[in-house]
């Protein structure tokens, strides 16, 4: 992708964007342009029912419309049981509409996976945009059990070595375009969070998407601009040439209400926002010019900002479609600085990554909070108060469990014999036993506590998450009511050993589900776990993004003698 998609925002004009079939992928390598996406979601029924008629209606009259690159169709969005996206993706591109289809993991494992890939590909539906998937809410008969055999990340890995596959073989067989056989990835960052440990793991695992197969990103419904100043300011920072579709969701009375209130997994509404959106919903247009002008002015900012577009999404008519990209092309695009804190309101206490000029844009220097507490000194203070049963992990793990270690290689040999004689059973008898009251574990047979800290994914994150967080976790806490997020926790403990910033600098995590029920030491040690050799073979035959030239978000300079004031 163009390297112009991270350069310093400026005020300029955008250019067009293409439209139709292929679209976004064309706009996406071209610098300068500016696409614009909307949102469409399934309803509960089949293709014809009349529930479809109004999103379809939507379809057909921004068919030919200049202005719009693509459609986006969800994927049982909120956990809701609604009509699979291929089926209104088809009559979208029928209708000559570039589209994405979102493709989610809580409903699928990954054989069901690959063949809604090959699927898609079949069907020339080839844009997806690849999430974890909300926790299921509804179901037949009760609540419907999540797979996720596998996460957004794996799913990134998957499509594009299928993707890659299928333009080799156009390719081979003389077919024109045999690039166009290969999926645009996407994948969604969620910039708009308060505390540091839910936030700066976010942006680690956008690098890991992005080195992963990921093509572009859309960011998660927000309203703080100064957040999506912050993201621009990673990508700057760590060379990471992703272009990143903002979020611009047509708020109403109802909506507002229900993501202030949290049902909604990631949606962020502020009490300041809702106050404003109640106020404004008493009108005799219920508010209705409100939220078309505060959805054109996120537009005009996410030019500024040097966003690659935007994404309209509310359940709207393309007539108010329509009118919100009027009244973001009647606004001088040097505006968009002036526009700044019309569209900024942002979780009280909320930590920020990155210092901000006079007009709230991030600048490129780490906040000095963030800052102070990156050096030794403040690191140092924080290890006085890590907990002992973590210490005892690290020791054990750095004498027995690490590679190339005295300790690894003894036990590598006493596994080789016990399996030689057939006894491994006793053995693994005992690991359930120290394990299970040590971790809750589940026995799967490939462990990745070394991975996320030593927590348990399978236990603690109920979307089974071996690959980062999910964008649906709020201060510290799970989108699960009573769970607390286990990446968030992880980055907390590795923080005071100054490793919480390389924790995803690794291959995709991707589980063997042959190995559930056998020994996770026996395996380890043996080599059949992810550890072994396949998990970096599986990374390096994705397409990758060009690698940071230093760990994300990491200082560019050595870090300063420590200062009084606060510590993130």
């Amino acid at each position: 992708m163009s390297p112009d998609r991270v350069a310093h925002p400026q005020a300029v004009e955008p250019v067009p964007a293409p439209t139709g079939p292929g679209a976004l992928r064309r706009s996406l390598r071209s610098a300068g342009t500016f696409a614009t996406v909307v949102e469409l979601v399934p309803w509960a029924g089949e293709l014809g029912d009349t529930r479809g008629q109004k999103p379809l209606r939507m379809a057909a009259d921004l068919a030919g419309d200049a202005r719009i690159t693509a459609l986006s169709v969800t994927d049982n969005a909120g956990g809701h049981a609604r009509l699979s996206p291929n089926a209104p993706g088809e009559a979208l591109h029928a209708l000559g509409h570039d589209v994405i289809v979102h493709v989610a993991c809580r409903d699928r494992n990954r054989n069901a996976l690959q063949s809604l890939g090959w699927d898609l590909l079949s069907r020339g539906l080839n844009t997806v945009l690849a999430i974890s998937g909300d926790y299921p809410v509804e179901g037949y008969r009760g609540v419907s059990k999540p797979v996720f055999d596998v996460d957004s990340v794996a799913l990134l890995a998957l499509y594009r070595e299928l993707g890659d596959a299928a333009a080799a073989r156009a390719e081979a067989d003389g077919l024109p375009e045999a690039d166009s056989h290969r999926f645009l990835l996407g994948c969604a960052i969620d910039p708009v969070k308060r505390l540091e440990r839910d936030l700066v793991p976010q942006y680690l695992k956008l690098a890991l998407k992005a080195r992963s197969g990921a093509d572009y990103a859309i960011t998660q419904v927000g309203y703080d601009a100064r957040k999506w100043g912050e993201l621009q300011a990673v990508l700057r920072r760590d060379k990471l040439a992703l272009p990143v579709i903002a979020n611009a969701y047509i708020l109403d009375r109802g909506v507002a209400r229900a993501f202030n209130a949290g049902r909604v997994p990631g949606c962020v509404v502020t009490d300041e926002l809702l106050a404003i959106v109640e106020r404004e919903a008493t009108a005799p247009d219920k508010g209705r010019g409100f939220f078309l002008e505060l959805a054109a002015r996120q537009v005009v900012v996410a030019r500024g900002l040097g966003f690659a577009g935007a994404y309209l999404c509310g359940h709207r008519s393309a007539q108010e479609i329509g009118r919100v990209l009027e009244i973001a092309d009647a606004h001088d695009p040097a505006d968009w600085r002036a526009l700044m804190k019309d569209v900024s309101f942002g979780l009280p206490g909320a930590f920020h990554l990155f210092e901000r000029d006079r007009d709230g844009v991030a600048t490129d220097e780490l906040a000095k909070g963030y800052r102070n507490s990156l050096t030794e000194g403040a690191r140092l203070r924080a290890r006085a108060r890590v907990s002992p049963f973590y210490r005892f992990n690290r020791a054990v793990h750095q004498r027995v469990f690490e590679p190339g270690t005295p300790g690894f290689q003894a036990w590598g040999k006493v596994y080789g014999a016990i399996e030689r004689y057939r006894v491994e059973k006793p053995l693994h008898v005992f690991e359930q036993a120290v394990k299970v009251p040590m971790y809750d574990c589940r026995d799967c047979g490939d462990c990745s506590l070394p991975d996320i800290a030593y927590l348990c994914p399978e236990s603690h994150c109920q979307k089974n998450q071996r690959n980062g967080p999910c964008g649906g976790a709020t201060d510290g806490m799970c989108e699960v009511p009573g769970h607390t997020c286990v990446w968030a926790e992880a980055y907390r403990r590795l923080k005071p050993y100054g490793e919480e910033l390389t924790m995803l600098d690794r291959a995709p995590v991707i589980q063997d589900n042959d190995l559930r029920r056998t020994s996770a030491w026996g395996n380890t040690f043996l080599g059949r776990d992810h550890f072994a050799t396949g998990s970096k073979a599986a990374l390096s035959a994705t397409a990758p993004a060009p690698a940071p030239a230093r760990p994300a978000l990491a200082p560019a300079t050595p870090d300063p003698k420590p200062e009084k004031g606060p510590t993130a």
